[in-house]
């Protein structure tokens, strides 16, 4: 019964449908969630769930072997480093847990931009996975000005107010959003090298990924014509 479980499972995730499933719920992580979390800091419990559910997809969603093994140990350290967290001394793998989350999220795109031209095939649903590949991107981003934070003190500054745990991850999302869109308001900002080369890259990011893969949809479209 459970392997068919996973059968059923792996069959849905590696399908187009499962595009329309996941922009669902990566647009409710990352434009809902953060609103939540400021009305009530408890929702951050919610939040590592929704991550470690967002990492099995992962697995689930991997064709390859190597990807598929990868992301099992991943998912298995984040849960591990997740729950020594609940101790007396709950900060004291939190650098480290957001390396591998972040280790997690690049692998994640990779899947999911393998699956994005699988079969050379063009449709709406592959227009809806390199939605998914954008946002994943720009969550990303969001533990990566995190990480500089957490190591260097300090990352970004502006009409925000960082508590140094995960209730600022809406902060961060924000920002990383403003920086791969290239939006820009000026409320929030770098303030140190490590910050100021990801806010560039990811702005470089956000211009050349949808030109890029755009370009390569369409090519891929003219050819099957």
């Amino acid at each position: 019964m459970l392997f068919g479980f996973i059968k059923r499972a792996k069959k849905y995730w590696v399908s187009d449908v499962s595009f329309i499933t996941l922009l669902i719920f990566l647009f409710f992580l990352v434009f809902f969630f953060p609103s939540m979390i400021d009305r009530e800091s408890e929702n951050t419990y919610f939040l590592n769930l929704m991550f470690i559910f967002l990492f099995i997809v992962g697995i689930f969603s991997a064709r390859e072997k190597g990807f598929v093994i990868g992301a099992i140990l991943l998912v298995s350290i984040h849960i591990f480093l997740r729950l020594i967290r609940f101790s007396d001394n709950p900060h004291e793998y939190y650098i480290l847990e957001r390396i591998v989350i972040i280790v997690n999220l690049i692998l994640f795109i990779v899947i999911n931009f393998r699956l994005l031209f699988r079969d050379y095939q063009v449709s709406y649903y592959r227009i809806v996975g390199a939605i998914n590949v954008y946002l994943s991107m720009a969550l990303l981003g969001a533990f990566a000005f995190e990480l500089v934070n957490l190591v260097d003190g300090d990352s970004i500054i502006g009409n925000i107010d960082l508590s140094g745990n995960e209730n600022d991850y809406g902060d961060y999302i924000y920002f990383s959003l403003t920086c791969i869109s290239t939006v820009g308001f000026g409320d929030v900002y770098p303030i140190n090298v490590h910050a100021k080369m990801i806010a560039t890259f990811l702005s470089v990011l956000g211009v050349l990924y949808p030109a890029i893969v755009i370009a390569k949809l369409v090519s891929l479209g003219s050819q099957k014509k």
